[in-house]
Parts: structure tokens; C-alpha cells; sequence
């Protein structure tokens, strides 16, 4: 019930090939472990230089595990498993790392995985857990679900045949929700690493929508949710009952047990894109607009959420289909991470500038877990 602050890291990316033959200039560096300058000239001379702090900013030479290690995702798994309701997302102009930061390298498959030195959160969170279910007392119990917003429309990843739209309500219990999505059962702790360490790119990844433009070859053109539900049951005692899978229909069971149940939600968000920029046109317009007045709403939704609760006015939330499946995690009773990701290059440095904004105000974002 204490007011926790959001937990808001940076990450740089290198500069790309084609920007390093481009000419582009370096225009973010680095200061320490928690601070990044922002420096850049204006087409009249003028310097533009600020500085930006966050709970951890990672430069360009950071691996994937220095990523895990320094974001705090270790303790977001651990608290997954004691029964709290986390979250981690990644937010940022297209082409900046969202995806690589979360899952790893795009050209992985199920026959040919990344390379361990390159695995992502996600990767790395389940390995974790499984550590965790070795090590614990009690037993775990997993179930997963993967939806994706593609132009306002809630789709989910895992069920059979063509993503269709469900439905997105909402209840005094539950709060916002979506209606008949599925969630798979699990097991045991490997074999859900087994389809979502290994085959996230080639099962529901690969049915996420992507498109090449000006700025990214396999730019995201959904936000899409990968929700890990964790019922941890203390050790069996005589007169216990067995409990359900199913997380978010258990009820509980005279004589059962106490257990806890934690969800683990990683969200990677379609990058902000200037569609001029881009190039698009047709249907690629059609989703770049839908995808700006998205994230447009999530930031709306952060700046009021970012001013002391007393002075707050109403949340927006039902804005977007993004803003009502984070409501929680913004700002409810959840506990959230998010890794801002940024391009170095001065020809971004008006999103950089953006997204730098963005992440500032959430940093004063409070939750009560």
C-alpha cells in the first residue's frame, strides 16, 4: 500500500551503419550510471544542451545482460512471484531497440536461437523464474496470454486461425479486461521457456504485424502485451485441497492452501514515427496515425498521472484500447518498469528530445502496489 515511483531507465543504441556513412553527429552522451546529456546546434548557431536523470542509463556499449542486471528486472521477477502485479515496457521512436531490448535479435528461430550474450528481457526473466522455481518452497504454476492493439483493435497472438477482434470491458472487480482471449496453461516452468524463450519470433511473434519504411525494416506496427500469470502455492499440508490453473478464474477452495498470484506483463510499444519521415503512405499511413494518437494518449495519461495526487484531475484512460489495458500498471496497484530507448543520431534528435521528455515524466508517476 506505500507509494512506489515508477522505475524509468534510459537505454542508447550505436549509431547504425547507415548513419555512420550518413554523416549523422552523436548528440546524446552518457555522464555516469544515472545521468545522460542531451547536446545539439540549431540551424541559426544556437547551443541546445540539457541533462536528463533516471533510476539507470545504459550507453551504447551495454550488453543484454548488463540491460537485466541494471533495470531491476531481477527484483520485478521475484516480486512477480511473491504475488504482485508487474509490469515492463519499452517505449520509443521506431528503430530505437524497443524490440531488441525486450526479446533479442529479430533473425532468431526456433532452430537457429540467438546467441545467450544476446537473449533479451523477456529471454532472461524466464530463465530467471525458472531458477526461482527450483530454489522455492512452493510450487508455481504458469499460464501466459499474448494480445496485440493493431489500428485500435485488440488481437490475440495465441489462438488458432486468423487474429480476430475481442472485445476490451470493464468491471468494479476486475477493471479493464479483455473478453475471451485465451490463456495457455502450463505444465511446468520449461515448457513454457521451451515455446516462449525459443519460438516467441516464429509462433505469436511472427503473426504480430511488421513493415519496412525509411527508418526501420521490421518496423512494429502493433503494441503488443505478453502476460505471464504466476500462482505460487505454499507446500501441500495434509487437508489442502488441489487449486485450478486457471489464474484469473480461481476461486478459492475450503481448505486449500494460501497462495499468491502475480502476473509478469511485458509490453513492447510501437515506435512514434513522423510519417513524413517514413515515407508511408495507404494502409502504412493508416497505422502510423493510429499508432502516434495512441502513444499520444499514454502520454497525455502520464503527465496527469505525474502531478501530486492532490492535484490531479480525471485520468483519460479510455482514450486509447493502450491506455485502458495499462491502467493498472500506470497508475493503480501495480509495480512498473520502463526502459526508454533513444538513437544518439542528430537527425532523431527531435523524437530523442521527445521521448527524453516523456520518460522525465514518468519518473514522477506513483503507484501503490
Amino acid at each position: 500500500g506505500r507509494e512506489t515511483r515508477l522505475r524509468v531507465v534510459l537505454r542508447v543504441r550505436p549509431l547504425t551503419r547507415t548513419e555512420t556513412r550518413r554523416g549523422d553527429q552523436r548528440v546524446v552522451h552518457s555522464l555516469s550510471d544515472s545521468t545522460v546529456h542531451r547536446s545539439a546546434t540549431s540551424s541559426l548557431g544556437a547551443r541546445h544542451d540539457a541533462t536528463f536523470g533516471f533510476s539507470a542509463v545504459f550507453d551504447a556499449s551495454a550488453s543484454q545482460e548488463a540491460v537485466f542486471e541494471g533495470s531491476g528486472m531481477r527484483q520485478l521477477v521475484e516480486l512477480a512471484v511473491d504475488g504482485f502485479s508487474c509490469t515492463v515496457f519499452a517505449f520509443g521512436q521506431t528503430g530505437s531497440g524497443k524490440t531488441y531490448t525486450l526479446m533479442g535479435p529479430l533473425s532468431q528461430t526456433e532452430a537457429q536461437p540467438a546467441a545467450p550474450a544476446l537473449l533479451g528481457l523477456m529471454q532472461r526473466s524466464f530463465s530467471y523464474l525458472l531458477e526461482q522455481s527450483q530454489s522455492h518452497s512452493s510450487d508455481l504454476a504458469l499460464s501466459a496470454s499474448y494480445l496485440e492493439i493493431y489500428n485500435e483493435q485488440v488481437r490475440d497472438l495465441l489462438s488458432p486461425g486468423p487474429p480476430c477482434a475481442l472485445p476490451l470491458r470493464w468491471s468494479k472487480s476486475r477493471g479493464f479486461y479483455v473478453e475471451n482471449q485465451l490463456c495457455v496453461d502450463f505444465e511446468s516452468l520449461e515448457a513454457i521457456a521451451n515455446l516462449l524463450l525459443q519460438v516467441p519470433l516464429t509462433a505469436g511473434s511472427q503473426r504480430r504485424r511488421t513493415s519496412a519504411h525509411a527508418l526501420n525494416r521490421h518496423s512494429s506496427r502493433s503494441h503488443a502485451l505478453l502476460t505471464i500469470h504466476i500462482r505460487s502455492q505454499a507446500g501441500r499440508e495434509k487437508g489442502c485441497q488441489s487449486i485450478p490453473t486457471h489464474t484469473q478464474t480461481w476461486v478459492p477452495q475450503p481448505g486449500a492452501c494460501p497462495s499468491k498470484q502475480g502476473t509478469l506483463c511485458f509490453v513492447d510499444l510501437a515506435g512514434s514515427e513522423r510519417v513524413k519521415e517514413t515515407g508511408s503512405s495507404g494502409e502504412l499511413s493508416v497505422e502510423a496515425n493510429n499508432i502516434n494518437r495512441s502513444l499520444l494518449a499514454l502520454g497525455h495519461c502520464i503527465s496527469l498521472l505525474a502531478k501530486p495526487r492532490g492535484k490531479r484531475t480525471h485520468i483519460p484512460y479510455r482514450d486509447s484500447k493502450l491506455t485502458r489495458l495499462l491502467a493498472r500498471s500506470l497508475g493503480g496497484s501495480g509495480i512498473t518498469l520502463m526502459v526508454a530507448c533513444i538513437s544518439p543520431s542528430s537527425r532523431c534528435l527531435s523524437e530523442t528530445l521527445s521521448t527524453l521528455h516523456y520518460a522525465s515524466r514518468a519518473c514522477r508517476v506513483t503507484t501503490r502496489p
